[in-house]
């Protein structure tokens, strides 16, 4: 069985919506020596480009001044599956991640027209700020003509999930079922898991509303649906996963 196959994107809407709703993804270029350059930086899927912004100097900037070939990829971690979640439950190895992903090859440009770049600034902020509240940037100000934009034209785009898509109904709906019950039992220890700064700060029966929320959420996207209410589960499958 090829596994790799089963578990791609197989829908450019899927990466392209997935990329519309992360906020930071590592731009790979690569320098003088020939070795990789990884940065972290915020961005925008916007007219069918990949944007980032950031200070107007730096490495990446000379590094696709020499090679304008680069990589792109974003990624979510969905949970982390313990060994005792799967048979036997000693078995180390069988230790698990659920996650998205999108990796993008193609080339890099620094953009220096203005005019894009208040639109590319504009477009990160109606992303980021939905809420408003702010004055549309435009190409005139100091601040649109200083920051640095650099647009990636893809040129291939693939991605991946691991929903538990290969695996047998029978120990997908074992998983999932785990999973619910794991929000259930140990909410905190389930809260960790999920690295959100400052969670571990709520009250009791917040964690344990989050972490509900956070559970039922993923075996939907998984494809299933809980019958039951907090803290009880019964789960049916409600649809096949398919991306």
């Amino acid at each position: 069985m090829n596994l790799t196959s089963r578990s791609q994107i197989k829908s450019r809407e899927k990466m392209i919506q997935f990329l519309q709703e992360e906020r930071v993804g590592r731009f790979a270029t690569i320098d003088k020596n020939g070795f990789p350059f990884i940065a972290p930086m915020n961005f925008v899927y916007y007219n069918d480009v990949i944007y980032l912004h950031g200070f107007p100097k730096g490495e990446k900037y000379e590094n696709i001044k020499m090679n304008p070939r680069c990589g792109f990829e974003v990624s979510r971690e969905l949970a982390f599956l313990p060994s005792y979640f799967f048979e036997p439950p000693t078995d180390a190895s069988l230790t698990d991640t659920l996650y998205i992903s999108v990796v993008i090859k193609g080339t890099a440009k620094l953009v220096t027209d203005n005019e894009e770049k208040a639109s590319v600034l504009n477009a990160l902020m109606e992303k980021n700020q939905t809420e408003g509240g702010y004055e549309k940037l435009r190409p005139d100000m100091a601040t649109v003509r200083g920051v640095g934009i650099i647009r990636i034209t893809p040129i291939v785009m693939t991605g991946k999930y691991k929903l538990g898509r290969y695996w047998e109904e029978k120990e997908k709906l074992r998983i999932a079922t785990r999973i619910m019950q794991r929000a259930a039992d140990a909410p905190k220890r389930t809260l960790e898991l999920l690295n959100v700064p400052g969670l571990d700060r709520l009250d009791e029966e917040s964690t344990k509303r989050i972490v509900w929320l956070h559970a039922t959420e993923l075996v939907r996207m998984m494809g299933f649906r809980n019958n039951m209410d907090y803290p009880n589960v019964s789960l049916y499958l409600a649809e096949q996963v398919d991306w």
